[in-house]
């Protein structure tokens, strides 16, 4: 088969089409012939050799694909050859076949494309872990998403929303916070012109900033208010005025969906197949997608990822 290799750290020019030989699944595995497969930032941090695949993974990029099962290991419930699925890797899934733990398969649902279906593994089974079992978002609370327009956020949007909760959302522009609005979001903020932490209140807040964000999104919680740290763009080491969380009583949580075992991946995607499919199905949550971009390719699609310029996710397809 032919997959996505990285030559050496560095830009997306290091991305290469390659072939590989065909894997092949072990106990408790199936494997699927690769539609599309979903971009996230770990890919770009993956590449620039700053975020390593979990011990044991494929050195291959990609967290998330779609495509059918063409065999199926010893020992897997509930999947057979033929079945259009889409799945959450630790790796492997910029390629034409990959290997997965049956654990972390869901049906492509109802409505979907089976090309489609790739934008969704990585963002439903974030946001509902971190935002409905960590953080406990319940019905007419207020969430604050920082990124509203990305993968995750355009997500997190609608989900929140279907689920009965106001939600706040941070975007660079005035196009994206308008996308924003349209997908649900009850307000949109332009972080470039406006001050979030002087205008809102929220009971959750969803973050991908890290450092830069860490004191303003305390200062925004409401009284039991819930923090959920996802990412680090904004850096790693930041100030907090501890008397100010322990006023409110809120809590903190720093959290990563990548290197965790198959049973606690497992135990998500079964949350994410009972609470978040249905809603899918009927359409209330639907895929976002910016572009789409030849697997070949994948450097063109890196950039795009890189440019920020994008509303929801970039697949690569076959």
């Amino acid at each position: 088969m032919r997959a996505i290799l990285i030559s050496e750290p560095g830009g997306p020019e290091v991305l290469q089409w390659r072939e590989v030989p065909d894997p092949r699944p072990g106990p408790g595995e199936v494997l699927i012939d690769v539609t599309a497969a979903g971009l996230n930032r770990a890919d770009l941090m993956q590449r620039q050799g700053i975020y390593p695949p979990p011990p044991g993974a494929s050195e291959i990029p990609g967290m998330e694909c779609s495509g059918v099962i063409a065999e199926v290991g010893e020992d897997v419930e509930g999947f057979s050859p033929g079945d259009e699925v889409c799945a959450l890797l630790a790796g492997g899934g910029y390629a034409e076949k990959v290997t997965v733990p049956w654990e972390q398969v869901l049906r492509v649902p109802a409505g979907v494309s089976t090309r489609d279906a790739a934008a969704l593994p990585e963002v439903a089974c974030t946001v509902w872990s971190n935002v409905f079992m960590t953080a406990r978002l319940r019905r007419g609370e207020t969430l604050l998403v920082h990124g509203g327009a990305g993968g995750i956020g355009t997500f997190a949007i609608q989900l929140a929303k279907a689920l009965g909760s106001r939600v706040v959302v941070t975007a660079g522009t005035a196009e994206k916070a308008a996308r924003c609005v349209e997908l649900g979001a009850d307000e949109a903020i332009n972080y470039r012109e406006e001050d979030f932490a002087e205008k809102i209140r929220a009971d959750v807040v969803l973050d991908i900033m890290g450092a830069k964000y860490l004191q303003k999104n305390v200062s925004v919680l409401n009284t039991g208010g819930r923090l959920v740290v996802i990412g680090l763009q904004g850096g790693v080491k930041g100030e907090l005025n501890l008397g100010e969380l322990l006023g409110k009583r809120g809590s903190i949580h720093a959290t990563a969906l990548r290197g965790r075992p198959v049973a606690e991946k497992g135990a998500i995607v079964r949350g994410v197949d009972q609470n978040v499919w249905p809603l899918v199905s009927a359409g209330a949550v639907r895929p976002v997608v910016h572009a789409t971009v030849p697997m070949a390719e994948a450097a063109h699609a890196h950039q795009i990822l890189e440019s920020g310029e994008h509303i929801g996710k970039v697949l690569l397809t076959r």
